[in-house]
């Protein structure tokens, strides 16, 4: 795909079907052979619908960008303001004021294809720009992709924490990436 026709623009309201759709296809492909096909399915129907997404988008606090080829959306993020409320996570970073990167998805078509770094470099400008010193993620153990990928672009792992998908606790590692200092 040519770079050219790529778009990275901040989502809005007629983004959110797309983003369900995205997000249904990606979500599972994070999630470890061991997740449950049920509790997989329920956390896509409630986490990542439609009216979800909406709720992430009237939130002041959460900025969700997009990857599209134009008509196609590709690949998405979303930055959370704050700090962490989970104190694990908090005394696992370094640095602060931090941003939370909660979301970053590509479509499976697109891997190994440069969009995702793209999207990322575009992230990563997005959290600089609102004052940050440090942003961080969590992401699942077993994602080995997703790790390498994580650590190809600065993060380095500083902590674990879990996450509840359905009836299963996930076992994530906590990353952290800091900016250098701005004078």
């Amino acid at each position: 795909m040519d770079p050219v026709n790529l778009l990275i623009d901040q989502a809005t309201a007629d983004d959110v079907e797309r983003l369900a759709e995205l997000a249904a296809i990606t979500f599972p492909l994070a999630c470890p052979a061991s997740s449950r096909p049920e509790d997989i399915e329920h956390h896509i129907a409630t986490e990542l619908s439609p009216v979800r997404f909406r709720q992430h988008l009237a939130d002041p606090g959460k900025t969700l960008l997009c990857l599209s080829d134009g008509n196609r959306l590709i690949a998405y993020s979303m930055l959370i303001d704050g700090e962490p409320a989970d104190g694990g996570v908090r005394s696992s970073l370094s640095t602060f004021p931090t941003i939370e990167l909660s979301k970053f998805y590509v479509h499976p078509d697109h891997h190994g294809r440069g969009q995702a770094t793209l999207l990322m470099q575009a992230t990563l400008e997005t959290a600089a720009q609102k004052g940050v010193s440090a942003v961080w993620l969590g992401t699942n153990d077993e994602n080995h992709r997703a790790v390498r990928f994580y650590e190809k672009h600065g993060f380095t792992k500083v902590g674990v924490k879990t996450f509840r998908l359905g009836a299963g606790v996930e076992n994530d590692f906590i990353l952290e990436l800091t900016f250098p200092e701005r004078s």
